[in-house]
């Protein structure tokens, strides 16, 4: 294929990712918000409600190092659609026992469970895939395009959802997933996965490591690469962090400021709106020269930011200032989220080698994830035992001290030495 039609292709496969992401993300958040209030009104029990929760991030902290030993040792494509298939298969079966029996919560675990395994193959899959899919001049733009994509969904799927919700049966909900699952699954059957490939076509005749030994291998090349293990560091002590924002905000805003629940949706939308806006800033600008050293003080701005969370404890603010500060707040946490995630994503694409990009994703995947359940645990347990604002200073803190070290000077000069270990002052763009 000529250089012309690739780029043709590459600009097809641009858009058709981005639409294939949107409707997806979109049709999970409509089913997770359903759900969500479901097993709520049905149990009353935030209890039932956590043990949901669980049942989606469990899966992914277990088998995302699978899923990557999957993504770098069979075909791409065929992983993809079987993926999509199975999340299909899962929510269909969900539907046909509603329509036999009745929603209960065992059948809504176990649906929660594997479509979350289904997607985070799928996701995993795509992360690895995206450097073959799109031309290496517009890889910030893609991802750029796919944080848009999800950002718009995590806006409009609560709003839609919370429109259906009391008003249609959990069926309506389940069929629009089964929908979305099905339109993305035809966009990505025509998307050829091996277009930007330099790797030999996987043959599944071929003698292939076994799973253990794949994954002591994306191992062993994580730790032989410092700067990808600096990200991967970095990456599992920000999702911890984070925890305590994500806890902190309702326990701050609705325990103890008395927040009304309206006025906090909006709170918690400008999140994704705010990601929205900088995401559309990344797919139009050049890309980032110094990815990591632009991270760096994107993280360091979101410590600043998680630290003045506390300031509406300890300034004494009134209901509508408080309300307007935490929008700003939410916003400003968005930006500075994309901010992190796009150029370190971007770098990642172009400097993991493709025969290992699959694990070293399902490995970041696995971690993060897991890193959740333990902030959530640990920051839920603080906020009932020690006073909100010493909570998120200290996280705040931690934050600095650990983004000061993982990416310190040696780091970035290892990762560019044309900064000849003179950090530049100003923001580098």
């Amino acid at each position: 294929m000529s250089e012309a039609a690739k780029i043709k292709r590459a600009s097809y496969h641009l858009y058709t990712f981005t639409i294939s992401k949107l409707i997806s993300t979109f049709g999970s958040s409509v089913y997770a918000f359903g759900i969500s209030l479901y097993v709520l009104a049905l149990t009353g029990s935030a209890a039932n409600f956590a043990v949901n929760l669980i049942c989606s991030i469990l899966p992914r902290s277990l088998l995302g190092p699978l899923a990557g030993y999957a993504a770098d040792n069979y075909s791409k494509k065929k992983l993809i659609i079987l993926s999509q298939l199975g999340g299909i298969a899962a929510v269909s079966g969900l539907l046909i026992y509603s329509l036999a029996f009745g929603l209960s919560l065992p059948a809504i675990y176990t649906a929660t469970a594997l479509v979350s395994v289904f997607s985070m193959f799928n996701g995993v899959t795509f992360s690895a895939s995206i450097a073959n899919l799109i031309d290496p001049d517009r890889i910030q733009k893609a991802m750029g395009f796919n944080q848009s994509a999800v950002s718009i969904a995590a806006i409009g799927g609560p709003v839609i959802g919370g429109m259906l919700f009391g008003f249609v049966s959990m069926n309506v909900f389940l069929l629009i997933e089964i929908g979305a699952y099905a339109i993305a699954l035809v966009l990505e059957a025509t998307m050829n996965f091996r277009l930007f490939t330099k790797a030999a076509p996987k043959t599944e005749s071929g003698e292939k490591q076994s799973i253990i030994q794949g994954m002591k291998e994306g191992v062993a090349y994580m730790r032989t690469n410092r700067v990808i293990m600096v990200i991967v560091s970095t990456a599992i002590g920000l999702n911890f962090f984070f925890s305590a924002m994500m806890i902190g905000l309702p326990f701050i805003a609705v325990q103890q400021l008395k927040v009304e629940a309206t006025h906090f949706g909006i709170i918690e939308s400008m999140v994704a709106v705010g990601m929205l806006l900088a995401s559309i800033y990344f797919s139009i600008r050049k890309e980032v020269k110094f990815p990591l050293l632009f991270s760096k003080r994107a993280i360091l701005v979101m410590a600043v930011l998680l630290a003045a969370l506390a300031f509406p404890l300890v300034l004494h603010m009134s209901y509508k200032v408080s309300v307007a500060y935490f929008i700003m707040l939410m916003l400003s946490f968005g930006l500075s989220n994309v901010c992190v995630n796009t150029p370190i994503g971007v770098m990642m694409q172009k400097d993991v080698d493709e025969e290992y990009r699959g694990r070293v994703f399902g490995i970041l995947e696995s971690m993060a994830m897991a890193m959740m359940p333990l902030g959530y645990l640990l920051f839920g347990l603080l906020y009932d035992l020690v006073p909100a604002q010493y909570v998120v200073w200290g996280s705040s803190i931690c934050l600095v001290i650990l983004t000061a070290y993982m990416m310190r000077a040696s780091i970035l000069k290892e990762a560019y030495p044309e900064l000849g270990g003179n950090v530049p002052a100003k923001p580098v763009l």
